[in-house]
């Protein structure tokens, strides 16, 4: 990669469009929300195509718009909408990717890498899911009484843009730390067959320095990052595997969007 190729990385997750009220953002307000992020390719998690919860937005497509993005891939992992209450929902398998222009026939879910510099290839990889089930306490939509609900995993897609001199992967691993650590290991060794260098960017639901480890990465970010309000864990990552490019003006970001906070970070070659 050459200096003059150095660009800023990023990765939110978007929470489906929803702000720090609680309310889904409309099209236009989502993208104002995004109006202060600079950033040349930006992962991002949790998103919503088609779905009635976000007003049928097509959020990956109002992210890149609203980043000047030139190409943009959305991977939907789930169909139907997700929810704790109903099993309204199933796997998108086999796992696509959808990308400007693309019509969404029904309400999908899923995560989406957007970038400024040109993609000369994109590829998708399935991480699967796992059998946990994740403890939420929340009204009974028909009762109103406070109940546990046990949210089932969620299928997981990893999503790679190669650009000139540089691969950026974003992805969204398991709730489930046994689950998350063996999606990581499958992205590593998926990572080894992409164009190097190869700079991993997510919400991986691991904390502080154990993803890089398992990566055998460099944390380019460093920081608490969920939740957005009050954040005391470092969930989300960016982080370059293998080494080859080294990270500058690393940031942890408040954004009107997500329940997560954003990180970006300057990647440059390394030396």
């Amino acid at each position: 990669m050459p200096a003059s190729a150095a660009l800023c990385v990023g990765t939110l997750n978007l929470a489906s469009g929803r702000g720090s009220d609680g309310r889904t953002l409309g099209a236009a307000d989502l993208a104002g929300a995004l109006a202060d992020l600079d950033v040349d390719v930006l992962a991002v998690q949790e998103v919503d195509a088609g779905q009635p919860r976000s007003g049928g937005t097509d959020q990956a497509a109002v992210v890149a718009e609203a980043l000047g993005a030139v190409d943009w891939r959305a991977a939907a992992t789930l169909s139907g909408t997700p929810s704790p209450f109903r099993g309204t929902w199933t796997a998108a398998a086999p796992v696509q990717l959808r990308g400007p222009g693309s019509a969404v026939a029904a309400p999908v879910y899923g995560v989406a890498l957007v970038s400024r510099r040109p993609v000369r290839r994109w590829a998708v990889l399935d991480l699967g899911t796992g059998r946990a089930r994740l403890p939420l306490r929340a009204p009974d939509p028909t009762t109103g009484r406070v109940r546990t609900w046990w949210v089932p995993d969620e299928p997981r897609a990893a999503v790679a843009a190669c650009l000139d001199g540089l691969t950026v992967v974003g992805t969204h691993l398991s709730f489930s730390p046994p689950t998350a650590v063996r999606q990581l290991r499958r992205l590593r060794r998926w990572a080894a067959s992409l164009p190097g260098p190869v700079v991993v960017a997510g919400d991986l639901n691991l904390p502080g320095g154990v993803p890089a480890r398992l990566l055998g990465a460099t944390r380019l970010v460093s920081g608490p990052s969920f939740p957005a309000h009050e954040p005391r864990l470092q969930l989300d990552h960016v982080l370059a595997v293998g080494g080859g490019v080294t990270g500058a003006d690393a940031a942890v970001r408040v954004l009107p969007v997500g329940d997560h906070r954003a990180l970006t970070v300057r990647v440059a070659p390394g030396r």
